[in-house]
């Protein structure tokens, strides 16, 4: 605690850089310590941190190099401070902090060489948007921060726009440097604090502001990294920043393709012979991701996110959840990605030898999935297979199986057949000969081809199968009366009951029914 104040004494003198920054990475050290913290953290001693991080200067550019790593060192004592101390916290809010930070970030939002500068300012912003709702308003509205963060992404990014929301991706160009992807990742999280909600209900003139960030979201998607582990740290934050996003303005995930892009795929399709018809689809698709004439290269990226956080096998709620949700959210609203992701996803059966969860199709995974022990990731998993199916009872047990189904059916109502609520195009989906050719010996409880078994009870006599039935109930009776089973029935509108009050609801239907004759 005395060393902390001696270092503030200190930074007050005029003393060289070097020795600033020599205090400033020694109490940075000593301020993760909550307790060192108390004493020390005065409004005094914020506003030296604050003038030594170029906070209150009025000045409009930032030129002594020289005073980089000071500002640097003191932005990173701020994050400590601000993140330990709760009285740093409510002196963030008297000293007004976040509009300092948005103040900086506009004098060196286009100035690469001081990445330094730019991720730690946004890593405090963060910080304080995490820790006070009320700071998300006033970054949203009076500082302007939805469009300022853009900005600062766009810059990170070196997008160059060839049209209202579509940029330029250079495939052969070198990934992101280490510094810009920091950067990248402290923006998007900024962001995310800053558009918490805003799905749910949006100004029309924000519209356009959010298709911008869409569009950059989808730049985002189509680039990589220094390493792996950025890469999916990048699209990862990207993800759940899309979540914010109102699905009305998630259009721009996909586009048409440029004349370029088109030229390019004729070309390849030339190659092929004439007669090679389903290898040209396939190309077609392998190569730049096309379906219906949109590029469908950020919606692919995002499925396969997907499913490299289901190989991960672990954290589903927290890494899985976000991206199932954003792709069921998108496919419901847009019919061009709902109906891309179905022909990826749950493709045409042919072979129905095996169990729908049994393989290694990103099918067998989603369908593993629906019986998970946890109740949110199963739940929407289910979800995402019934969109795609257009929320068709039938052609869900198709893909799943009873089995797996069961629990969305029973939670929706749909346990005795139909369709959801939402409406989606009446365009059939069409079964292959090899489906058609097994559906009738298709378990539709297990949801794969079973060869006919023995019936056991062909053998039996009339009194042999008599005393199984009595057999039979007087078990079920038992476990009824003990209250270990209990007989449940399907109301008439498809939901669980127990079985005396479905009866009673449909013995009701009937004398209505015989009085109205």
């Amino acid at each position: 605690m005395k060393l902390c104040e001696g270092i503030f004494k200190v930074l007050v003198k005029d003393i060289p850089t070097t020795c600033q920054v020599s205090c400033l990475e020694v109490l940075r050290i000593l301020s993760r310590d909550k307790k060192v913290l108390v004493p020390v953290t005065t409004k005094e001693n914020m506003q030296i941190l604050l003038r030594l991080a170029k906070l209150n200067e009025s000045d409009d550019s930032l030129e002594k190099v020289s005073e980089f790593p000071v500002i640097v060192e003191s932005l990173k004592c701020l994050c400590n401070i601000v993140f330990n101390s709760q009285m740093a916290q409510q002196l963030s809010l008297e000293l007004n902090l976040a509009a300092k930070l948005c103040n900086l970030l506009r004098k060196c939002k286009d100035r690469k060489f001081i990445s330094d500068i730019k991720c730690f300012d946004l890593r405090l912003l963060f910080l304080l948007s995490l820790l006070h709702t009320d700071i998300r308003s006033q970054l949203r509205y009076e500082l302007q921060g939805l469009a300022l963060l853009t900005q600062i992404l766009e810059s990170a990014f070196s997008i160059k726009w060839t049209d209202e929301y579509e940029s330029a991706i250079d495939r052969n160009g070198p990934p992101l440097s280490p510094q810009e992807t920091d950067c990248a990742i402290e923006a998007l999280k900024a962001l995310f604090n800053v558009t918490v909600d805003s799905w749910k209900a949006h100004k029309e003139s924000d519209s356009h502001q959010f298709r911008v960030m869409a569009a950059v979201l989808r730049h985002c998607l189509l680039i990589v990294g220094p390493t792996e582990d950025k890469t999916e740290e990048l699209h990862s934050n990207a993800v759940n920043l899309l979540s914010n996003v109102p699905v009305s303005c998630l259009d721009v995930l996909i586009c048409p393709l440029t004349h370029e892009e088109t030229a390019q795929e004729a070309t390849t399709l030339d190659e092929l012979p004439n007669d090679k018809t389903a290898e040209k689809e396939t190309v077609l698709k392998n190569n730049t991701m096309v379906y219906n004439g949109m590029n469908m290269e950020a919606i692919h990226v995002l499925l396969n996110f997907m499913e490299k956080r289901i190989d991960k096998g672990s954290s589903y709620r927290e890494g899985l959840t976000p991206v199932l949700s954003l792709l069921t959210e998108c496919s419901r609203a847009h019919r061009n990605i709902r109906k891309f992701l179905k022909d990826q996803v749950l493709p045409p059966l042919r072979d129905v030898t095996n169990r729908p969860e049994v393989g290694s199709t990103v099918r067998n995974k989603l369908v593993r999935l629906m019986t998970h022990v946890d109740l949110g990731v199963k739940q929407i998993a289910a979800e995402f297979l019934f969109v795609l199916c257009k929320e068709r009872v039938d052609s869900l047990l198709k893909y799943t199986g009873y089995g797996n189904a069961a629990g969305l059916l029973a939670a929706r109502g749909l346990l005795a057949g139909g369709r959801g609520d939402n409406w989606y195009s009446e365009d059939e989906d069409t079964d292959t000969e090899e489906y058609k050719n097994a559906k009738p010996n298709i378990n539709l409880i297990t949801g794969h081809l079973e060869e006919p078994m023995p019936n056991p009870i062909d053998e039996m006599t009339e009194e042999q199968k008599e005393y199984e039935a009595m057999k039979l109930v007087n078990m079920l009776d038992k476990l009824s009366r003990e209250e270990l089973l209990k007989p449940m029935g399907l109301k008439p509108d498809g939901t669980i009951t127990p079985l005396e009050e479905a009866l009673n609801q449909y013995s009701v239907i009937e004398e209505t029914s015989s009085d109205t004759d």
